[in-house]
């Protein structure tokens, strides 16, 4: 998630204090590389031959959907910005490699919807975009999926064939305005759902219904991860303690092909542990017994009067389903964001996690947590949770958002930060690496480094990573090269 109130964070993270867990060497910044050595050059944008990115040797990328100038898509929809998570599913058969990329839209409101579809709420600006893309970043076809909903962050590739896309926001024209003071009184529905969003490379099937997964909490949604029957959620509260969460839905979605509202939410608890600080520092290794306890009210849909300032302030919504774990015991993170499920094991990344539990701020401004960043992993057989990563300050690894997994099981991880912005890989045997440096420039030259890298996600085949810039200046890159010469 991007955000004006990010910009303060740097100089609070400059003092964050953690260390390296076992099997789990941090580089440091002089001497980051890929196992095998490999340093990141500039290399050339395939579609203008501009340098947009520094990469290893042998790889080549391509840019596309770029918003700095205004973008149609194939249905006529003006492509917003803001591009976030992101997922790749197979594409259509003959289409030598093709894939069907889906795409979130982190635009926050009351602003008109985009799109041509009739929008959830119209007056919702943010949604999914669905593209058809070959290998090599050339875009074969593009349409809304999904609009009038808020914040799409990031969300989760499910493996039945769709995208759940999630709302970062508790907006609604019966809550309070937001940390931008926009008024939510134009809203004509209530936010802070979750959304499916099937995958094809057909306009009329690839759409979502637009109704939201009520059930599965109203809360600041980051991303999700389907794992041993479970939907599992990450919270990005900001200013107050994050929960992670699992949704139980009261179908088969790997049978039924889409996942149902009307089922359980439960958050994490540590066993014997009530209100456990897991946004401060970790011993090494860190491993705890977990335990769920339920979420009674998983939405509050609040009272109020059509045209009239709404009753209820929206920090009162953000804290009210996490506030029914916490009195439970429930654990306490920091900006849970990314999350992935890979090998059987669900990893989500913790973006300021691992400073001093003792000096964690509260204000609104600068977020719950002061660390660099932690990388957690939850064993759902064992229900066991083990924090796997935890930065020992911003020239490690600066603010770990969005991540994904190569098919070797190496995590890539977006950085999300105020100054330079990396992708990184975690190796198994525990090396953290470069693998991309954004050095996007605007139209007149003004460096762009700070904008995040979001929504990574590899293709079926292992041959592309996908990835967004995620700024009001969108942009997705395709990249390819030899993977496993560098560890991915």
């Amino acid at each position: 998630m991007a955000m004006e109130r990010r910009t303060v964070l740097k100089l609070a993270l400059a003092s964050a204090a953690a260390g390296p867990f076992v099997g789990l060497t941090a580089l440091p910044a002089s001497a980051r590389r890929s196992p095998q050595g490999a340093r990141l050059v500039p290399i050339p944008d395939q579609r203008d031959g501009l340098v947009r990115l520094h990469l290893p040797n042998g790889f080549n990328y391509r840019s596309f959907h770029d918003t700095e100038s205004p973008v149609t898509l194939g249905d006529g929809t003006l492509l917003p910005g803001r591009h976030d998570g992101m997922a790749a599913f197979p594409g259509p058969k003959g289409s030598d490699g093709a894939s069907i990329l889906i795409r979130n839209h982190e635009v926050n409101g009351p602003t008109a919807a985009f799109g041509p579809r009739a929008p959830y709420d119209p007056r919702g600006g943010g949604g999914t975009t669905t593209m058809v893309v070959s290998k090599f970043g050339e875009v074969q076809d593009s349409w809304t999926s999904l609009n009038g909903t808020m914040m799409n962050c990031s969300g989760g590739e499910m493996p039945w064939g769709s995208w759940i896309t999630c709302e970062e926001t508790v907006n609604g024209p019966d809550v309070g305005p937001d940390f931008t003071g926009a008024p939510n009184v134009s809203l004509t529905q209530r936010h802070g759902y979750i959304f499916e969003v099937p995958a094809s490379a057909d306009r009329a099937t690839g759409q979502s219904t637009g109704q939201p997964i009520r059930s599965a909490g109203r809360f600041a949604h980051e991303s999700v991860a389907w794992a041993d029957g479970h939907l599992y959620l990450s919270e990005d509260n900001f200013a107050f303690p994050s929960g992670f969460y699992r949704y139980s839905p009261p179908n088969d979605p790997m049978a039924e092909g889409h996942l149902a509202d009307g089922g359980t939410l439960q958050m994490l608890k540590v066993v014997g542990i009530d209100n456990a600080h897991l946004e401060g520092h970790q011993e090494a290794n860190a491993t705890y017994a977990v335990e769920w306890v339920d979420i009674a009210q998983p939405f509050a849909e609040y009272d109020y009067t059509s045209g009239q300032t709404a009753p209820t302030p929206n920090d009162t919504a953000l804290v009210h389903v996490g506030a029914q774990g916490q009195a439970q015991g429930a654990a306490y993170f920091s900006r849970l964001e990314g999350t992935i499920a890979s090998g059987g094991v669900v990893y989500f990344t913790s973006t300021q996690g691992g400073g001093l539990a003792e000096t964690v701020t509260h204000e609104p401004t600068a977020g719950f947590g002061n660390g660099s960043g932690q990388v957690w992993a939850y064993d759902p057989a064992a229900m066991t949770l083990r924090c796997v990563f935890q930065s020992t300050g911003p020239m490690v690894l600066d603010m770990p958002d969005n991540i994904t997994t190569s098919p070797r099981g190496t995590l890539v991880v977006c950085e999300d930060s105020s100054g330079d912005n990396y992708l990184r890989g975690l190796s198994v045997d525990g090396q953290l690496w470069d693998i991309a440096l954004n050095r996007l420039r605007t139209l007149s030259g003004t460096p762009r480094f700070g904008d995040e890298f979001a929504g990574s996600t590899f293709d079926d085949k292992g041959h592309t990573l996908f990835v967004n810039i995620q700024a009001s200046r969108g942009m997705t890159f395709a990249i390819w090269g030899p993977w496993k010469s560098i560890g991915v």
